[in-house]
């Protein structure tokens, strides 16, 4: 072993085991610290991590699942102190089912004179909001927050909601230097678990014998008393019970873990994060019948279909058979038929900003209301075109915020989009969204898979990831002035997520704002004039024609003009700057960006050099970058292409990605080289 790796791990090692992580106990040398032993850069790092979940029986609440919570934070500097405030979400199920949080006790140590001063946590640093009808958040920011001090909060929170364990992180965008993670539950609730990350971490299972007491009213004439869920069944005379059974255990202890940090194009970095989940598979309660809730896809969608918030809900149809007779009259295809409806369901519904995969008015009041969140409109978007004979099924997934569902979850969906099935193909529609169409979703839906769920309970598979590509199509003609500015006029064309974008930045702005927006994105240049074709026209391209002059384009040096003939469309560099990637590159949608620029020499020039021609291929044919340039007649003609065919791009080929851009970036800001006759 190298001495300095030797060295590092003696002292991560001295001062692991040196440290105490009781709650309190923050010494001195700790406080003292300036940088992390393993990550100079990093702004805080977590100390210790402890999480404690286990499930509990009591004879008035039944089974309950309480989590303690403790961590130990070191703040470096002052851009650590993001890391001082925590967020707690906290689901509320209507009625008496909603989750609590006790015991919050929270304290800033800091070091003053040598010694350790405790600064704890008020009322006035705690904070309640109401998110949605499902959720509320308890928030708190930690008081007397400074360079080098460290914080510990502990809490405890209790909820009578049992089918999943929320994401337990063992990784984050800082150091974690040791964590202590336990899950109790009793053999009645089995849960799998769902790890997922590029740090490997054990776990350690375990059962032993316990018992639970409780009191229960009885039959006489029966022969036995009966445990279910919620509660004990009520008997007509009272007796103390003792329940044997194994108590099930996992326990996972990490130490050291590197942070992870976000790069350019990740997608939503958390995916590749080290974390663990425990969801309900199964329950055997004494006495009652064995009952899944999740273990195969198919049991999940399944349960899901089920449900009358979700697949209850594509029944009823005569509140609409009217409207929709009369919106489909005349149609001669089946895709004449759900394009229709699609545009209708679009036009007559407004997102109430809330997702979900289940219906939260009901499609009947929605539909009544004109409001709805996405499943509301998206589940009744399914139902008209089952009502037009149309093979429509709801396609259920998660967002790019909400991670990728790798193993058969319910609670790892929680978005809903409507498919139909047109030659062979299913069609991806989302009418919570205007400036959407068919196969067009946002940015945010474009993660991996959604689960198609059919009537008779089967499911599969459906990629969302786009197939065609973003298209930019873009002319520059220029001319160059006798003060040597540059007079340009531009046309562009813009399809797919690309027009979807420019939809979504200029759409209901007057046409100062538009040009406005448009000058701040191309810094540089002075638009005199802007015209924006088909903004609301979802089915047509995005096309911007704008004239602008560029005062600093040209460089004159010795009699001979330079001129970098993309301007302001160059990409000016690699986003790719990391020596290795560990997890994929992401973007989003595969997209291909065409210019064809024209340059009209200005007279008494000619051309002295130009770049040379490239054409390069990225492997497994991952990609594609094309520059031609010439010079006929007067004029200097660039006809440049690149395109990426797949919006993932695996570690593997991260080296070469890296070397594409560079390539990109050097080949559009190489200079046409012009000297005087």
């Amino acid at each position: 072993m190298h001495k300095t790796t030797l060295f590092l791990f003696f002292l991560i090692t001295t001062v692991n085991f040196g440290q105490d992580f009781r709650f309190g106990k923050v010494s001195v040398e700790e406080l003292k610290e300036e940088s992390h032993a393993l990550d100079s850069d990093a702004d805080a790092a977590i100390l210790f991590r402890e999480q404690y979940s286990h499930i509990d029986y009591s004879q008035n609440n039944g089974f309950t699942l309480t989590t303690e919570i403790y961590e130990r934070i070191k703040i470096y500097n002052a851009e650590g102190f993001e890391w001082g405030t925590h967020v707690i979400p906290i689901y509320q199920g209507g009625g008496d089912n909603e989750e609590d949080i006790n015991s919050l006790k929270a304290v800033t140590y800091t070091l003053e004179n040598g010694k350790v001063v405790e600064t704890k946590l008020q009322n006035d640093g705690i904070f309640k909001e109401v998110r949605n009808k499902f959720y509320n958040v308890e928030k708190f920011t930690m008081p007397n927050l400074q360079a080098g001090c460290i914080i510990e909060f502990k809490y405890k929170l209790v909820s009578p909601f049992l089918s999943n364990i929320d994401e337990i992180r063992l990784q984050e965008d800082i150091p974690l230097n040791k964590a202590d993670i336990r899950f109790y539950s009793p053999e009645w609730l089995v849960y799998q678990m769902h790890r997922k990350g590029l740090q490997p971490f054990k776990v350690e299972e375990s059962s032993k014998a316990a018992k639970l007491n409780y009191v229960v009213r009885v039959d006489r004439n029966a022969g036995f008393a009966t445990l279910s869920g919620s509660q004990l069944q009520k008997r007509n005379t009272t007796q103390n019970q003792t329940i044997d059974y194994q108590a099930n255990s996992y326990s996972i202890n990490v130490e050291n873990v590197p942070a992870m940090k976000d790069e350019v194009f990740s997608s939503n970095i958390d995916n590749y994060r080290s974390a663990i989940t425990f969801e309900l598979a199964y329950t055997k309660y004494p006495n009652e019948p064995f009952e899944t809730i999740t273990s195969t896809w198919e049991a999940v969608s399944k349960t899901i279909y089920d449900s009358e918030n979700f697949g209850g809900q594509l029944k009823n149809d005569r509140f609409y058979a009217d409207d929709v007779d009369a919106v489909i009259s005349g149609s001669t295809t089946s895709e004449e038929k759900a394009t229709r409806i699609y545009e209708f369901v679009k036009q007559k519904m407004n997102w109430n900003k809330y997702i979900g995969i289940y219906a939260d008015e009901g499609v009947k009041d929605a539909y009544k209301t004109g409001v709805g969140n996405t499943a509301d409109i998206n589940l009744l978007l399914v139902s008209m075109l089952r009502y037009a004979g149309l093979d429509a099924n709801p396609i259920i997934l998660s967002t790019r915020d909400n991670g990728i569902p790798l193993f058969p979850t319910r609670n790892g969906f929680n978005d809903v989009i409507a498919g139909v099935k047109l030659d062979e193909n299913v069609i991806l529609m989302d009418a919570t969204h205007k400036m959407g169409a068919a196969n067009l979703l946002e940015e945010k839906l474009l993660n991996w898979n959604g689960r198609l769920i059919r009537e008779d309970g089967t499911s599969e598979w459906v990629s969302l990831n786009p197939t065609k590509h973003a298209l930019e199509n873009t002319m520059l003609n220029l001319e160059i002035t006798e003060d040597l500015a540059i007079s340009c006029r531009a046309r562009s064309q813009y399809t797919g997520n690309y027009g979807l974008s420019y939809r979504r930045n200029y759409s209901g702005k007057s046409d100062q704002e538009s040009l406005e927006t448009l000058e701040e994105r191309y810094s540089g240049i002075e638009i005199n004039e802007l015209e924006i074709k088909n903004i609301e026209e979802v089915y047509e391209p995005v096309e911007l024609n704008y004239s602008f002059e560029m005062l600093d384009g040209i460089e004159e040096i010795g009699g001979k003009l330079y001129i970098s003939p993309f301007l302001h469309l160059a990409t000016q560099e690699n986003p790719f700057k990391s020596e290795e990637r560990k997890h994929p590159v992401d973007f989003m949608y595969p997209w291909k960006d065409r210019f064809i620029i024209n340059i009209k020499l200005p007279q008494g020039y000619v051309v002295e050099s130009l770049p040379q021609n490239e054409i390069v291929n990225l492997a497994e044919d991952l990609g594609v970058f094309k520059y031609l340039i010439s010079n006929t007649n007067g004029y200097v003609q660039v006809s440049c292409e690149m395109a990426l065919n797949s919006s993932i791009i695996t570690p593997q080929y991260y080296q070469d990605l890296k070397k594409f851009y560079e390539l990109i970036v050097s080949k559009q800001n190489n200079k046409i080289v012009l000297s005087k006759v």
